[in-house]
């Protein structure tokens, strides 16, 4: 990952004073996950760059030379080599005394706004060009987003960013350091209530007055209720809780939908294929706050089942919907919830009848399905499989949808009905299974059904 920051300020190698860092040597910064690394591209009296490069070591972090937990998730995919929480450690430790506002030798110039340029890439952009740029613009800076190539022609989630504007360098750095991690909707690292004083620290005199100030607080605390809540009040004390329960939080996808119960339908159809393929475990990956494995606690047929989600927060959610060892809850044993990745195998799992991924594929990169089909359908093989996703030509008949908009900016694609079945029918036939397609939801003649779904059962297990 890579952040540069430049000026043309005459002399523009007072950039050096600032960043307390010569342009005429390298750097070097150890890092609890590996180093960090400030250079000057260029330095000369009219214009002066300096970058910051992190050099993440992957194979420590799995060893515990980071501070949190989940890394192997960093050490097997491209996290480790995007703009992330990563980055705001590099940044508040290799910038520290440009990020507090102070220049020993030019205190003068730390104090008043100069002309600045940054670069940020790759960054994920969970939400898009326009979160992006409804992060940024309302501080000032002029926004450009460039998409990322992905690889294979697949869609990529990741920007290059760049900023134009006139600020203290220290806004610019407490800018990203909060709003990197923002649009990444994720951190590397076990957030508590010391997160709450940074982002305060951190936000002070732009947050409180920004106009996505609830959603920069929600994200920044990766969703803890109780977390957000006593950010948000001390802020601003007239708000009210904003961080909704479990039982009540609602995405925009969920807004779209809501008039055709179509969450409803969808966990209804699934639980119906699952119990008439005589199932006794199931596993639902992705189980997200558990709504499906709440309705399938209701179900005697079902012995045992596993809730599989990559998002901590989302498993904390889904024990609370559960009552997992409260009283009135299932029975110990009967549900377990794993953290965990659904393209990586994992054992515990691959016990399991049958299979749900309700409106799970959607959320992958496209360039990590073979690595699901092979965990799912090459490994652990259940008997059964059912697969929900958004049809993409249902969406023309949503009011609020944009033309090519998602319904999730967490969507990495929506795939047409026929974008499905082929898909579907080439896993069916590499790993011996047969397939059949259901609609759920409201039937347009020419569109088709606002969710498409497939069963697949093993050849071998009839």
């Amino acid at each position: 990952m890579y952040l540069s920051v430049a000026t043309t300020h005459r002399p523009a190698t007072d950039l050096g004073f600032l960043l307390h860092k010569h342009p005429a040597r390298l750097h070097e910064t150890e890092l609890p996950f590996g180093k960090a690394f400030v250079f000057y591209p260029e330095a000369t009296e009219s214009r002066c760059e300096a970058a910051l490069v992190l050099d993440i070591d992957p194979v420590g972090l799995v060893r515990g030379k980071g501070r949190g937990e989940g890394l192997l998730d960093q050490y097997v995919n491209d996290r480790p080599y995007a703009a992330s929480s990563f980055l705001s450690v590099a940044i508040a430790r290799a910038l520290r005394s440009a990020m507090a506002g102070t220049s020993r030798d030019r205190p003068e110039l730390a104090t008043v706004g100069i002309p600045l340029e940054a670069v940020v890439t790759p960054l994920p952009a969970r939400g898009g060009e326009r979160l992006v740029r409804e992060l940024f613009e309302p501080l000032g800076w002029r926004v450009d987003v460039e998409r990322v190539p992905g690889l294979a022609g697949a869609t990529s989630p990741y920007v290059t960013l760049r900023l134009a504007g006139t600020a203290r360098l220290q806004a610019l750095l407490n800018h990203l350091y909060v709003l990197v991690p923002v649009l990444d909707d994720d951190k590397h690292y076990w957030v508590g209530d010391d997160e709450v004083a940074k982002l305060l620290k951190r936000g002070e005199g732009w947050l409180e007055t920004h106009p996505a100030r609830d959603l920069i607080v929600r994200r920044y605390l990766i969703h803890r209720r109780a977390l957000a809540r006593d950010a948000l009040e001390r802020l601003a004390p007239e708000t009210r809780e904003e961080a909704a329960a479990p039982e009540t939080r609602s995405t925009m996808e969920d807004s779209l939908e809501a008039p055709l119960r179509l969450n409803d339908e969808r966990l209804a159809a699934v639980v119906d294929v699952l119990r008439a393929s005589g199932a006794r475990r199931v596993v639902d990956l992705g189980c997200g706050e558990g709504k499906l494995l709440h309705r399938l606690i209701r179900e005697r047929w079902v012995e045992s089942m596993i809730g599989v989600d990559p998002a901590a927060r989302d498993l904390e959610w889904a024990a609370k919907r559960l009552k997992l060892h409260e009283p009135g809850g299932p029975p110990e044993g009967r549900v377990t919830l794993l953290h965990g990745s659904v393209t990586y195998r994992d054992r515990r799992w691959e016990t399991a009848d049958a299979a749900a991924l309700v409106e799970v594929l959607e959320h992958l990169d496209e360039d990590r399905l073979p690595a699901l089909e092979r965990v799912l359908f090459g490994a652990a093989r259940p008997a059964t499989v059912v697969v929900t996703t958004p049809n993409a030509e249902y969406n023309s008949l949503f009011p609020n949808l944009a033309t090519g908009a998602f319904r999730h900016p967490d969507h990495r694609f929506e795939w047409t009905r026929g974008q499905f079945r082929a898909w579907a029918e080439r896993v069916a036939q590499e790993h011996g299974y047969a397939v059949v397609y259901g609609d759920v939801g409201r039937l347009d003649e020419a569109l088709g059904a606002p969710t498409q779904m497939a069963t697949f059962s093993r050849e071998d297990a009839a």
